[in-house]
């Protein structure tokens, strides 16, 4: 498999019904999902043109995006991905320790055997594309294996908060999946451990290792980008 070192921006086109909602999930996936960088610029035409479809569903869902703070408008038919500040990267980095941790936690109450081996099957293909640098691959895994926390909990509510908060970190983990070696999965079998020895102490702590461990090469990249670690 040929070397990635930036996730690639590629949409497959979509069917008419519901075309509203299909367009906002499927721009919303690509940015939790690291398909578009910080800064990245978007036009409403290119994005309607790869999706298949007219720019009126796509101005729609750009424009719920800004609200949910994913996208930032420069000019009426331009719209760039944020650059996040090290300080807001700090607070959303809390609160998903936070929320996080308290999904681990009940998912150690509820996970059966099947969802055990679904967490499996997640980092053990996590290993895979890392070992073959398939960085697309990869960091969907690793938003996929966040989310099935929420999931098997069985918090929806919750499940809702942190798709908003992971639309602004996808890019910024995105940038720095590739240089995080060991960090970005390693607590992934902690958690795991913590989930078949019924544990939630273990559990939400291994999540917060998680988080912070890789965050602080996020947070060192950030700081180098604005010169500042305010």
């Amino acid at each position: 498999m040929n070397e990635r070192t930036q996730p690639q921006f590629s949409l497959d086109a979509i069917e008419k019904e519901n075309l509203g909602e299909t367009v906002y999930t499927r721009l919303a996936e690509a940015l939790s999902r690291g398909r578009f960088a910080p800064d990245a610029r978007l036009t409403i035409r290119d994005l309607a043109q790869s999706l298949g479809t007219s720019v009126t569903p796509v101005r729609d869902a750009i424009l719920r995006l800004i609200q949910d703070e994913a996208l930032v408008q420069k000019s009426p038919r331009e719209v760039h991905v944020p650059v996040i500040t090290p300080q807001r990267y700090r607070e959303i980095r809390q609160i998903r320790i936070k929320l996080e941790g308290l999904a681990a936690r009940e998912s150690v109450l509820k996970a059966g055997p099947q969802d055990i081996e679904h967490l499996r099957g997640l980092i053990e293909r996590n290993e895979l594309a890392i070992a073959q640098k398939d960085w697309v691959e990869a960091l969907e895994l690793n938003q996929t294996f966040h989310f099935a926390l929420a999931e098997i909990a069985d918090m929806a509510v919750l499940r809702g908060i942190l798709n908003r908060l992971w639309l602004q970190m996808g890019p910024l983990i995105a940038e720095s999946y590739p240089f995080g070696g060991r960090v970005m999965i390693d607590h992934h079998y902690a958690i795991l451990k913590a989930i078949e020895a019924a544990d939630p102490d273990a559990a939400e702590q291994a999540i917060a290792s998680d988080i912070g461990d890789a965050g602080m090469l996020i947070f060192e990249r950030l700081t180098a980008r604005h010169g500042t670690g305010n």
